[in-house]
């Protein structure tokens, strides 16, 4: 007895999941049990390449794409730098965003716009990849690095093997002999690009410091991505063909269609054909068209389909969208059927979803990675001033990274409701201005600066009765030069300078 049919007698005598027997509803459910790389590496490429055709054709996945990546990357997911001393603080903002521009090997967008291909890319194919590519001195660039984004057919997943090294490689990675990744092996040309002329199938090693892979896996010990459109395919395609065949109907119906039936088995008086080898009569308006004796003339009336189309295509589209982890009014831009509350509790559930893969796989994954290797490169490179720097690496490179800002469904609820959170000391201020996709620091220095050219101007733009009037009071009708009634900045800047630094802070 094997142990197969031992397992499935036992299950039988015990029970207790159904999901588990052999009976009749499930006679036909023949789950694999092969692991996740076996079924990539047989299907990996096949999913791919339906994915890919469905963005380029079919309007529902092209949308659920393009919502995924302005969810997910947005404006961008920016640092903002840890660093205790604000003028280097300011100094290495100042060249990070420089260097946001020139980040693109290709040119063709900035980091930020990065962060926005890496996001379909890893929703249309499972995975993308970076090759971090040191530049020279005297390229011009503010620091001498930049990015090239490799999509995931450049990894060819069935280069499987023994390097000279002795080391594995699966699915186009190569591990040492603990299982760290120390290479890649990418094909030299896109396989599927007859454009290029470099040579087909031919293969370069790129060692794994070089490389970025971005990839949100969904069991242990996972290889190569997934597509996030693989459970929603079928559906899709089978929907667009229904749509493609309801459409043809309504266009056969909206034609005035008539067929003319004769029982001569050839008729010399029948219409000539035409250049494109079509027999039949043209009809005008008010046109009499005198039919021979024993012809017959029928008015084409195909069948409507009637008032299932919407409730069928609506719960098919729900199908999808709950596969692809799309809203439904994000995926068919159907604004009609959802109120404000079902809209607003949507929201909640997929700002949860994105902002876990924002951190767990965006910011950790590429994000922080690049941040390191720029940072690097800067300091090596003298573009980037840091003391002390190979010491207290790990703490000069923390930074917080911050999505772009969520958009209020009711912006004066959301905001009066955030206020009484910052007054009941539920949250602070830096938190939610960093909940924006802003740095408190830059914030308020904005508004200090504000502030003084309001005094020296005379304005005074803030609402009656809020507290910034009462933190700092602006001046009266004689004009009092500018003082404040309420703080002493100076005993303030005084407390400043007696308490004692740490050198360490200052970095």
């Amino acid at each position: 007895m094997t142990a197969m049919n031992w397992r499935q007698r036992l299950g039988a005598f015990i029970g207790g999941f159904d999901a588990g027997q052999q009976h009749r509803r499930l006679r036909g459910f023949r789950a694999t049990r092969a692991h996740v790389n076996a079924l990539i590496a047989a299907s990996g490429p096949d999913i791919n390449a339906r994915a890919r055709w469905l963005v380029r054709n079919n309007g529902y996945a092209v949308n659920a794409v393009e919502s995924w990546a302005a969810n997910t990357a947005g404006d961008g997911i920016k640092p903002i730098s840890k660093i205790a001393d604000a003028s280097r603080k300011e100094e290495l903002q100042r060249l990070w965003l420089a260097w946001t521009d020139e980040a693109d090997g290709e040119g063709l967008t900035d980091f930020y716009g990065l962060q926005r291909r890496a996001a379909r890319e890893v929703f249309i194919a499972g995975e993308v990849f970076f090759r971090i590519r040191p530049r020279r001195v005297y390229d011009g660039l503010s620091v001498p690095l930049q990015l090239q984004m490799l999509p995931s057919e450049m990894l060819p997943l069935e280069a499987t093997g023994v390097a000279a090294s002795g080391n594995a490689i699966r699915q186009g990675i190569e591990f040492d002999r603990i299982g760290r990744r120390v290479a890649y092996h990418f094909l030299r040309r896109h396989p599927g690009d007859s454009t290029d002329p470099g040579l087909a199938g031919e293969v370069t090693r790129v060692p794994a410091s070089e490389v970025i892979h971005v990839i949100d896996p969904l069991e242990g010990g996972q290889l190569r991505g997934v597509s996030k459109l693989a459970p929603a395919i079928v559906k899709l395609f089978l929907l667009d063909q229904y749509d493609d065949a309801e459409l043809d109907r309504k266009k056969v119906a909206a034609m005035y269609a008539m067929f003319v039936t004769s029982p001569a088995p050839e008729n010399p008086l029948a219409p000539p054909e035409d250049e494109a080898g079509f027999a039949g009569y043209e009809i005008a308006p008010g046109q009499i068209v005198r039919l021979d004796p024993g012809e017959d003339v029928t008015i084409g009336q195909p069948a409507d389909s009637g008032g299932t189309y919407e409730p069928f295509q609506y719960r098919t589209l729900l199908q999808i969208s709950a596969a692809l982890g799309i809203p439904y009014p994000y995926l068919a831009n159907d604004m009609v059927k959802g109120n404000f509350s079902n809209s607003r509790l949507a929201l909640i559930e997929f700002r949860r979803r994105v902002s876990a893969w924002q951190h767990s796989v965006m910011v950790y994954q590429l994000c922080r990675p690049v941040y390191a290797h720029w940072m690097d490169a800067a300091v090596l490179s003298g573009a980037l001033s840091l003391p002390g720097y190979e010491a207290n690496r790990t703490r000069l490179l923390a930074a917080d990274w911050l999505p772009t800002k969520w958009d209020w469904v009711d912006p004066l609820k959301d905001a009066n409701a955030e206020i009484a959170q910052i007054e009941a000391g539920l949250k602070s201020r830096t938190q939610a201005i960093a909940e924006r996709g802003y740095d408190a620091e830059q914030v308020d220095r904005e508004i200090a600066a504000e502030h003084v050219r309001e005094r020296a101007l005379g304005l005074d733009f803030r609402r009656p009765g809020s507290p910034a009037q009462g933190v700092q009071a602006m001046p009266g009708p004689e004009g009092d030069g500018g003082k404040d009634d309420d703080t002493d900045q100076t005993d303030q800047s005084d407390d400043a300078e007696d308490r004692p630094r740490d050198p360490e802070d200052q970095l």
